[in-house]
């Protein structure tokens, strides 16, 4: 048998973090296994699903490299295929059109709710011939069974029960003839030959109420794997509170595809102590055994320190960002070499090059100027070495500035800093101050010194 995964979101809205770790597991569980990762969209929610939203899903999954097998899906072209199988179910007794209104069921949910019971909903159609005479259109609903129970053997949950009793008889398709949710899932996982469903584990409780319409169709039921929810830093559920939820959203902030493939991973799975794991590696690695029972929280630190180290291990060629002016593109590929070296986020590399930028201007703080006005008669000077300095090399800047600080009785740190506030516009900015000076050649420099000046 062949495995197949499917991963199954729904387009209303983007692809959200919960969401792209489950169409990671399922990728990788289908890799280990040299099996098939296929795609739908559940879009038969007309007023929900847009073409914007099913665009963000697919880029959310290109973003992060998950590739599925064969063409995707879209659940809402095989509505004909519903209703056939809802109509079988009839046929087959294993189904019955309930005639309830929503008036009437409003009313029976009320009065369970007085009790303070759970509602439970006995249809009175369940045993009765067709009504000829109603003008209420009948829904579909499954005969669930009234005894004994319903076990699902999950692969990560384990094995749970559930007492038939507690079950009632979903609703496959409506008065409108159009299915819902519970039919259309288990139609569609069937006629792709999913053997493996791996979903959030707030869909449990709708895995006793699908594996009756299964055996109902004596259809193979697949494996179930019902995987923790992702919680925030505080311990609730994560939401846009804790801040970007939208795989995208991350994307923008700087964060590379192979780190969030790598913290996704770690967030509720392990092997051993390994942190740093590449994709050969998890698709070799990767089984749900050592899938956790508990909710992960979503750690922004430690994504952070992941992603930190997949800069460092790419080289500068694949970190350039293009421009049209190959003499800064010459500059950013040095820049780049040491800069990421300390970069959490591809922005802070953004942020690193922007300065070396022909004529990069910034707004300094109260500080930067004070101690500009302060030594402005040593930077005069200072403007006159470069001016005068011929050999624009890394240790002919360095020799030469020595020579400066030797002569005045100074030391390199007591002009340093004056000479990074006024070349970067920062204290803090990444790479020694000769390889600054070096970088921003000598027409740059001197048109920033001249700047500071005035």
């Amino acid at each position: 048998m062949q495995v197949v995964t499917r991963f199954a979101p729904s387009p209303t809205g983007y692809l959200h973090i919960g969401g792209a770790r489950t169409a990671l597991f399922n990728y990788l569980f289908s890799k280990h296994h040299n099996g098939k990762f296929l795609l739908r969209i559940e879009d038969t929610d007309a007023q929900r699903s847009t073409k914007e939203a099913v665009d963000a899903i697919l880029q959310g999954l290109d973003w992060l490299e998950l590739k599925h097998d064969e063409d995707f899906i879209l659940q809402s072209k095989n509505l004909a295929r519903h209703k056939e199988i809802a109509e079988k179910l009839l046929e087959k007794n294993q189904a019955y059109l309930c005639y309830t209104s929503t008036e009437e069921l409003e009313e029976m949910r009320k009065k369970f709710e007085e009790k303070k019971e759970v509602f439970r909903f006995k249809s009175p159609w369940r045993d009765k011939a067709q009504s000829q005479s109603s003008t209420i259109k009948p829904v579909i609903r499954i005969k669930a069974p009234l005894e004994g129970e319903t076990i699902i053997k999950d692969l990560v949950q384990g094995e749970i029960r559930v007492k038939n009793s507690e079950l009632d008889d979903l609703v496959m398709l409506r008065g409108d003839g159009t299915p819902t949710y519970m039919l259309a899932v288990i139609v569609d996982d069937h006629d792709m030959q999913i053997t493996h469903v791996i979903r959030g584990d707030d869909h449990l409780t709708n895995a006793f109420r699908q594996k009756i319409i299964y055996q109902a169709m004596d259809w193979n039921v697949p494996e179930f794997a019902h995987i923790p929810l992702i919680h925030g830093p505080d311990g609730a559920k994560l939401s846009k509170r804790h801040g970007a939820t939208s795989v995208i959203d991350y994307k923008e902030m700087g964060y590379l595809p192979e780190a969030m493939r790598n913290y996704l991973l770690r967030l509720g799975w392990s092997h051993g102590d390994s942190e740093i794991i590449s994709d050969a590696q998890a698709i070799e690695w990767f089984d749900l055994d050592r899938v956790g029972k508990s909710p992960s929280r979503f750690d922004f630190v430690k994504l952070k320190s992941v992603n930190k180290h997949y800069i460092k291990e790419k080289n500068e060629e694949e970190l350039l960002i293009p421009t049209t002016n190959k003499k800064e593109e010459s500059r950013f590929l040095r820049v780049i070499k040491f800069a990421k070296e300390r970069a959490e986020l591809l922005t802070d590399l953004t942020k690193s090059l922007e300065i070396y930028r022909d004529g990069f201007v910034s707004k300094l703080d109260e500080e930067s100027k004070k101690i500009i006005a302060e030594k402005r008669d040593l930077l005069s000077e200072l403007q006159k070495l470069f001016s005068d300095l011929s050999d624009w090399s890394h240790d002919g800047i360095k020799n030469s500035l020595n020579d400066f600080a030797a002569a005045k009785n100074l030391k390199i740190k007591d002009f340093g800093p004056l000479l990074r506030i006024v070349l970067t516009f920062s204290s803090a900015s990444p790479g020694g101050i000769f390889d600054v000076i070096e970088i921003l050649e000598k027409d740059e420099v001197l048109a920033r010194i001249n700047r500071a000046l005035i």
